[in-house]
């Protein structure tokens, strides 16, 4: 990202609301970057950010293995804003003290403002927040004073003006605090002095001076699925780099029906790209053949992936370079961000699937991207609806959609099954509303009776879930006559399943694939 674009730093404790503070700040057109806890003050200076935000977290700030930021962060001039465990090992860097509290202190609680200006600008004298701590602020660092307050917490927000240093114990990052928006908005304009000023436009523009600087004159790779996220990559670098782009479709025999003729269609013929494609179906099904373990399914499947662009790249000449269209929330489930203390949630095939030799560098122009982001970018480039609206389909494809062995048969089922999910969702117009829909095929058998004649079959389980961005869902509450509709074409039109059920799970706990 070029220096002159305005950043906000937010800084990794561990905190799973990570993101969500990242795209709090985006939303105001402010570009945000997930960083180390440990950056180091010279760091900070070279990214010149605007702010910085330090992170909530699960450690006790005098834990033996409590993270901490450098202490030089806070003497940079630069607006510091502290939340949760943030404001806390602020708080005990700068001289002042934490204590463990009796008990913790859990969900909605009343604030209120004592100082109404900066960050609690055009809020009311009392507003509702959301508390998730065990430790608080007992004692102030010298020169900070109390901004707000709870009935429990007496340091509720602190501050120290006159170093453009605050702090929150509660998250306003989080949908139960309805205006910790406007607190962070406030961050952002009146203490940080930001303009606002990242647009789409202005990140394609970024993105393809970066990627032409970093790729020069080489040749690079594009892993194209057809999906929202490779489908906006590709374009990206086509943009950027145009003949020196080669994009490769590999036909793993994970797809959902009709799935490759679409892709060659469109970039092909629509696009006038380099497209080479690659029948790799024998081999990834071989390769897969009586696996059940989820994570081993999405290793597997990485490796073989990286492997087939190896081999179709010697044939190329010489390449350099690999593109993939990893996304934010990939990076963060499968790991912490930058390397964080947070915890892995589930590895991704192009993140933490990777091999570890491999020969290409990797590009991946939408890392620091949210889906929903993804699809602006796409849409400032001219992508039609029918792409950039599509409903995410994982990497992995119908891998991690089969609970248990992976066979041909058990495709053709699934694939079968997707297309009546699919096709009764546009007709009832719910296909935009929800963020994902599909079937899941069991690992069981159920009794069922068809034609007056016993049936021992395949059980479909359905999934349709609402999300803004992936890292959160609910299930969806689609009306009982769709569901009807879908469950009978399958069982009437799809052979080997008598039995379909609706999951209503939401994220958390659950994910929303199955695996």
């Amino acid at each position: 990202m070029p220096q002159q674009q305005e950043v906000v730093l937010v800084l990794d404790f561990g905190s799973q609301y990570n993101q969500l503070i990242a795209r709090r700040v985006r939303e105001n057109r402010v570009f945000s970057r997930i960083v180390p806890h440990n950056i180091t003050a010279a760091e900070i200076r070279r990214l010149a950010p605007k702010g910085i935000i330090l992170s909530g977290g699960p450690a006790p700030i005098y834990g033996a293995a409590a993270p901490k930021p450098k202490k030089e962060i806070f003497e940079l001039g630069i607006p510091v804003l502290g939340i949760c465990y943030g404001m806390q090992a602020m708080s005990h860097m700068l001289g002042g003290k934490v204590t463990r509290a009796n008990k913790r202190e859990y969900g909605h609680a009343e604030l209120l403002i004592d100082d109404p200006s900066g960050l609690f600008s055009d809020i009311d004298d009392k507003a509702i927040c959301w508390m998730s701590h065990g430790d608080y602020v007992s004692q102030l660092p010298p020169g900070f004073r109390k901004i707000a307050h709870t009935s429990s917490t007496g340091f509720a927000s602190i501050a120290d003006t006159s170093r453009g240093l605050y702090g929150v114990q509660f998250h306003p990052e989080v949908a139960h605090t309805p205006k910790g928006g406007r607190m962070i908005s406030n961050f952002l304009f009146k203490i940080c002095r930001c303009e606002g000023r990242w647009t789409a436009q202005s990140f394609i523009d970024d993105t393809v001076r970066s990627v032409r600087d970093t790729v020069g004159k080489e040749k690079v790779v594009c892993g194209l699925s057809g999906g929202v996220d490779s489908s906006v990559a590709a374009v990206l670098l086509h943009k950027a780099i145009g003949k020196q782009l080669i994009c490769i479709f590999i036909n793993n025999g994970l797809l959902r029906k009709g799935e490759a003729e679409r892709v060659i269609r469109t970039f092909k013929k629509h696009f006038h790209m380099n497209l080479r494609y690659v029948n790799a179906e024998a081999r990834f099904l071989g390769k897969l053949k009586g696996v059940v373990d989820p994570e081993k399914k999405r290793k597997i499947i990485g490796h073989e992936f990286i492997r087939v662009f190896e081999g179709e790249a010697k044939k190329l000449g010489k390449i350099a370079f690999l593109a993939q269209g990893t996304l934010y929330p990939d990076v963060i489930e499968s790991k912490s961000a930058f390397g964080g203390p947070s915890a892995t949630i589930k590895s991704h095939h192009n993140v933490g699937g990777l091999p570890l030799k491999m020969k290409f560098k990797l590009i991946e122009p939408l890392r620091e991207l949210f889906k929903d982001e993804v699809r602006v970018v796409g849409k400032a480039m001219g992508l039609s609806d029918e792409l950039t609206l599509r409903q995410p389909f994982p990497g992995p494809g119908l891998a991690i959609r089969i609970i248990g062995d992976i066979t041909k048969k058990r495709l053709d089922i699934l694939r079968e099954s997707d297309v009546a999910v699919i096709e009764e969702i546009k007709k009832a117009g719910f296909y935009r509303e929800v963020w994902q829909s599909f079937a899941v095929l069991l690992p069981i058998k159920t009794v069922g009776v068809m034609g007056d004649e016993r049936t021992y079959e395949n059980v479909i389980a359905l999934r349709a879930v609402t999300s803004a961005d992936g890292m959160t869902a609910d299930w969806a509450k689609l009306p009982y006559d769709l569901l009807g509709r879908i469950s009978n074409r399958i069982i009437n039109e799809v052979k080997g399943v008598n039995r379909v059920v609706y999951d209503i799970s939401s994220k958390p706990p659950s994910t929303i694939e199955w695996e």
